[in-house]
């Protein structure tokens, strides 16, 4: 059963039409998505993932937020309630399963998973999935975490009035823009993005951002931004912006949705998410796992 998202997939995209990752993998995984380009790519684009899947920018180097706030307002025209921004250098979806284990799982169910969790709440604004390069594999984590940031595969709720103001660090600050207002976010660590890491391929922000003394400029730009809430440090040998208190002064609870009743749900949903062996097994406690799964099915 291939479950699919219930709103639409943009992926903004510059110079990476023989590298986009994201549309290789959302392929693969057959899930609907367009490909967000200025004029003068679109013909390599269309060349070489189709006509389908290119929607082309009205305007040409305008930078990323243009580009954002243009879907934003595709997605708000279209009717949606929602839409999803990836990143077009995300490798895959990753699922963890139990003792911290991650798996290969379809994209289209995990954006599924996310939405129908967001859709029972009134608040929440930004969700998205975590970076499967935080997670330990053995780390014992909740399914999700609220009130913190969200990067590069983000769930938007088309009716905030918020947008993407700024080249630098847009993400931190369209989340520090909706927690500041009394909105929620929530990022998921049931499902995980795994993303290439910043500067690892060629194109987008790589050459116009974080060349030189990029890293600081973004640190300091948030900083100026928010001040009193976010200063400029160094983390992971480079300047890194940092939120005061790690997100914790962000106190917004979930509020459901009138109609709502958690205790009406199933208690498990798997989604048809099952676990299927695609190369042989050489752990012993992995064969234990995919055993016990199919022992339940």
């Amino acid at each position: 059963m291939n479950v699919l998202p219930r709103y639409p997939v943009y992926v903004p995209s510059k110079g990476r039409f023989e590298v986009c990752q994201t549309a290789k993998f959302l392929l693969k995984d057959g899930t609907p998505f367009r490909l967000v380009v200025e004029q003068q790519e679109a013909e390599a684009y269309t060349s070489r993932f189709g006509s389908e899947q290119v929607l082309t920018l009205p305007d040409s180097n305008q930078g990323l937020i243009f580009a954002r706030n243009w879907i934003k307002a595709h997605a708000t025209a279209e009717g949606h309630e929602r839409h999803w921004q990836l990143d077009d250098n995300i490798q895959v979806i990753t699922r963890r399963c139990k003792e911290g284990r991650r798996f290969h799982c379809q994209s289209g169910v995990a954006l599924r998973c996310v939405e129908d969790f967001c859709d029972r709440y009134e608040n929440v604004a930004v969700a998205g999935l975590n970076y499967e390069m935080f997670m330990k594999a053995s780390q014992r984590v909740p399914p999700f975490y609220l009130n913190c940031r969200v990067y590069s595969c983000t769930l938007i709720l088309n009716s905030i009035p918020h947008r993407w103001r700024t080249r630098y660090n847009d993400d931190t600050d369209l989340c520090l823009q909706v927690l500041a207002d009394g909105w929620c976010t929530v990022l998921c660590n049931a499902f995980l993005a795994k993303k290439t890491q910043t500067m690892k391929v060629k194109g987008g922000n790589t050459a116009a951002l974080y060349q030189g003394d990029g890293r600081l400029k973004m640190a300091r730009s948030l900083e100026r931004l928010w001040p009193g809430v976010v200063k400029t440090d160094r983390r992971f040998k480079r300047p890194q912006h940092v939120v005061k208190d790690a997100w914790r002064r962000f106190d917004t609870p979930l509020r459901l949705k009138p109609g709502i009743d958690l205790a009406a749900l199933p208690k498990v949903n798997e989604y048809g998410m099952t676990l299927k062996q695609v190369k042989p097994i050489k752990s012993e406690a992995l064969r234990r796992l995919v055993e016990q799964e199919q022992a339940t099915e």
